[in-house]
This record gives structure tokens, sequence and C-alpha cells, in this order.
């Protein structure tokens, strides 16, 4: 397994990224982080971390500029802001769909929290090559319209400690038309720090992308 620093261009502006590449890896997953987080998250690390040894590339990368961090800590404003990370998320799926190293995958995509949102409008805006989609403890509620478009599966975990999430997931869920499932992970609580919660999370998102991202993906339309 290979890790790489580099560089995404995505909705016209470049973002740090960490690729995660195993030997005959058999699809990519891209991870878009929850509000106030980065591509360092600890948890999506290690999610990401544990994909790779099932043999599934990962792509970690900043949904803010360097100077917009800064601004958000602040004033706490982008990262809300689910029309523009949804566009950088959509525009990392086209960037992954042509770059070389992984251009041949089936791609999926990984969110949590507000990042959930944003990896739905892309699954909807980039039919032809998003192939699985899951959250965790996600707030797909937030990607509005965009939910009756999307059509990749999509896997929903939340925590059984968590019932507002639990609550707007259903809500989600109703609108969603794609093949899509609900898992309530006993005793976990937002941020699945309990133990052995968020192995049960890593467990069910590798099971989820390796059911559908082993063939290689149509032409993006």
């Amino acid at each position: 397994m290979t890790e790489h620093d580099l560089e995404i261009q995505t909705s016209g502006v470049a973002l740090e990224a960490t690729l995660l590449m195993p030997e005959a890896a058999v699809g990519i997953v891209v991870f878009a982080h929850g509000s106030g987080s980065s591509r360092f998250s600890v948890r999506n690390r290690r999610v990401a971390r544990h994909l790779a040894e099932q043999g599934l590339a990962t792509l970690l990368f900043d949904l803010l500029t360097p100077e917009e961090s800064l601004i958000d800590e602040r004033t706490r404003a982008l990262r809300f802001d689910i029309a523009l990370i949804g566009a950088r998320m959509s525009g990392a799926v086209a960037w992954v769909a042509e770059a070389p190293p992984s251009r041949h995958l089936g791609i999926g995509l990984f969110g949590a929290s507000t990042g959930a949102a944003a990896a739905l409008i892309a699954a909807a805006d980039q039919p032809g090559w998003v192939r699985a989609v899951v959250s965790r403890g996600g707030r797909p509620d937030l990607a509005g319209e965009a939910l009756a478009r999307v059509r990749a599966p999509t896997l929903l975990l939340v925590g059984g400690h968590d019932p507002e999430v639990i609550r707007l997931n259903e809500q989600a869920m109703a609108r969603l038309c794609s093949p899509r499932q609900l898992l309530i992970v006993p005793g976990a609580s937002h941020l699945f720090e309990e133990p052995g919660t968020l192995a049960r999370v890593e467990a069910h998102a590798a099971r989820w992308f390796l059911d559908h991202l082993r063939e290689v993906p149509p032409e993006a339309g």
C-alpha cells in the first residue's frame, strides 16, 4: 500500500488531499469530512485505513482552502455552506474519474456529519461515476432536493444513542429513490467514540463498498 499527498482541482480551487492506494485496488472511496474537520479527521483516517486494507483505494481531501479554513474558524460560516461543499465533492469525483491512478476504478463516497449531504449531492450530480454512498452519523437531510436524484445504493449508519439524527436520517431515507438501508449501531453516540462502535462502521462500510465497487464503472454521462 502506498500513501501520496497531492492536490486536487475542483470548482476552480486546489485542495490538499491524501491518497491511499493498495495493490490491485478494486475501487476507490472519496471521503467528505464533517463540519469543522479536515482530511486529518482521526475517525475518517481510521476508516480509510481499514478500507484500504480491504483493497479499496481512499481519497481524503480538505473541503476548504487554507485561507477559507481560517475564515471558517472565526465565523463558522463555510462549514455549513452545503452548496459549496457539495459542488467541491462533485468536482472531486470528476477529478478521481479522470486521474490516471484512479480512472479505472468504481467510485464510492463516504460522508460524515454535513459531509454526508455533500456526498449525496455529488452522487446526484455524477450518477455515471458514483456507484455507492455511505453516511456515518450524517445529515443526509441537508442534501435537500438532491436526495430524489441519487441513483447510487446508499447506506446510512447512525448511532443508537443519537435519536435526533436517527429521525433526520429516516426522513432523508424516505426521500431517496435509490436502493438504501438505514443501520443503527447499538451503543454508539453521534461521534462513534464508544469502544467497538467505529469498528462496526468500518465493517459495514467495507461490505457496502466491496459489494458495489468491484465492477468497472460506466462512462459518465
